[in-house]
């Protein structure tokens, strides 16, 4: 049979078409914004998801396709959209120029902080926005867990197997062995632990300003440490924290601020 010469340049073509179709390559970029700050400014591709920001220059680095969306976000300008046209996508380099953000406020009635006065309504109250993380954004390796010291150097005291078996033979593994034999490993895992309470701790700390514990609970700033120290060995503190209930948290600090300053003579 004959080959159809039409057909075959159809074929060819509609190769072509959707090679190009799905083409992804790199766009570099630049945001300016008349002599502003550009360093740090979000550029998301809206298909994708994948995300990246600007270095100090303004400067951008990112995969597209053609007919994506890219958004530029940033606190200080508002934010851009830019639809990838088959003319834009055929560059290799872009200039974005952002617009200052002006934030114009309503008339309101100030209080201090915009509290109330009452701390179980306003902890009630209390939004807490998420952070905008690289995990957030999407940016590569925002899952990698990023290990303490500790956990480092237990991962290299008691990382694998005791033997390994091989074809022609076997291994032993002897700085796991005498890690284990020394208590090296024992002592480390302890540290982690440490480590792992005093960083919980923290955040419940950081969780509250120093004019609560001062003003509300009665505890003095020099014994703050002594203070968190002192919840952070109570049998109920970890499942109180981990609940992430606000309020709960600071009914238990209430609790703890009795009994920690009727110990040290403070009332």
């Amino acid at each position: 049979m004959k080959n159809n010469p039409l057909l075959l340049l159809s074929f060819f073509v509609l190769s072509i078409v959707c090679v190009h179709a799905q083409e992804i390559k790199e766009l570099g970029g630049r945001v300016s914004a008349q002599g502003k700050d550009v360093t740090g400014v979000v550029v998301r591709n809206m298909n994708s998801k994948q995300a990246t920001i600007t270095d100090e220059k303004g400067n951008f680095l990112i995969r597209v396709r053609e007919n994506d969306t890219l958004i530029f976000l940033a606190v200080q300008y508002k934010n851009k959209i830019l639809p990838l046209t088959p003319e834009i996508f055929k560059t290799n380099f872009i200039t974005v120029p952002l617009e200052e953000f002006v934030n114009e406020l309503d008339e309101v009635v100030v209080r201090p902080f915009n509290l109330s006065g009452d701390i179980d309504k306003d902890i009630k109250n209390l939004k807490l926005e998420k952070d905008v993380s690289a995990e957030a954004l999407g940016l590569p390796n925002a899952d990698v867990k990023i290990i303490t010291q500790s956990e480092r150097k237990l991962h290299e005291a008691d990382s694998g197997k005791f033997f390994y078996y091989y074809v022609v033979g076997a291994a032993v593994n002897i700085n796991k062995i005498l890690n284990r034999i020394s208590g090296r490993t024992k002592m480390l895992k302890k540290r982690v632990e440490i480590d792992r309470r005093y960083a919980q701790t923290q955040r419940v700390q950081d969780a509250f300003v120093d004019s609560l514990f001062i003003d509300s609970l009665k505890i003095p700033s020099d014994s703050f440490s002594d203070f968190m120290y002192f919840c952070e060995v109570d049998a109920d503190f970890e499942a109180v924290v981990q609940t992430d209930d606000q309020l709960k948290i600071w009914e238990f600090l209430i609790t703890k601020s009795q009994a920690y300053r009727k110990n040290n003579g403070l009332d």
